[in-house]
């Protein structure tokens, strides 16, 4: 599968990463020239530089051939943009947009931009539903490959804080793919030791939450 991920946040970084692994063929578009320093240090030929929502620049990368196409930079406009184009220019079959304000969900919609994720209204339902205090926030649902991408916030005197990740005790199905921390990242082992104040991103079968 060729995936075209356009926004190399730390979901985009993160699920360009995790698909790498699974021998899918991905390319990422960054703006940013500092983002992109840092994350071609990683994915090297797998990032390009460039303006997502420039017709060029997804050429470049691809995007006529692209299987799928997720765009998860920071502003909407851009979003509904190349989700559009990915779309109704260029045919994709399958597109995932992220909506960073829950108030835009209805102008993704109205577009006909779906699935739409939005990690506030999702975090808001979680508050409204009281989930426990170590914070699951969802960032990222695929749900032809039955699988979400989360984050789990681990505050202060929560249960995961100095427990390496075996000691975790994370369910079948589930993969801890990455660990921020201090505002950098890095793949975590086994042995790696989970501390307050990280923020842990999970791969799960979606029938396992």
């Amino acid at each position: 599968m060729y995936v075209l991920i356009v926004g190399a946040g730390k979901v985009g970084w993160n699920l360009a990463r995790e698909l790498i692994d699974k021998q899918n063929e991905v390319t990422l578009v960054e703006s940013h020239s500092g983002r992109y320093a840092t994350v071609e240090e990683e994915l090297e030929h797998s990032i390009q530089q460039g303006d997502g929502s420039e017709l060029w620049v997804l050429e470049r990368a691809g995007i006529e051939r692209a299987d799928l196409v997720v765009a998860v930079t920071g502003d909407d406009e851009d979003n509904i943009l190349i989700s559009q184009v990915a779309r109704d220019k260029y045919g994709v079959g399958r597109v995932i947009a992220r909506c960073n304000n829950p108030r835009n969900v209805d102008h993704f919609e109205l577009l006909g931009v779906k699935p739409v994720v939005s990690a506030t209204d999702l975090i808001l339902r979680l508050i409204e539903h009281e989930v426990p205090k170590y914070g699951l926030v969802h960032l990222l649902d695929l749900p032809q490959e039955r699988l979400e991408i989360i984050e789990v916030e681990v505050s202060e005197g929560c249960a995961a804080a100095g427990k390496t990740v075996e000691q975790l005790g994370l369910p079948a199905g589930s993969l801890a793919i990455s660990i921020l921390r201090d505002e950098a990242g890095f793949v975590p082992t086994a042995d790696s030791v989970v501390e307050a104040g990280d923020e842990v991103l999970l791969v799960l079968d979606m029938s396992l939450e």
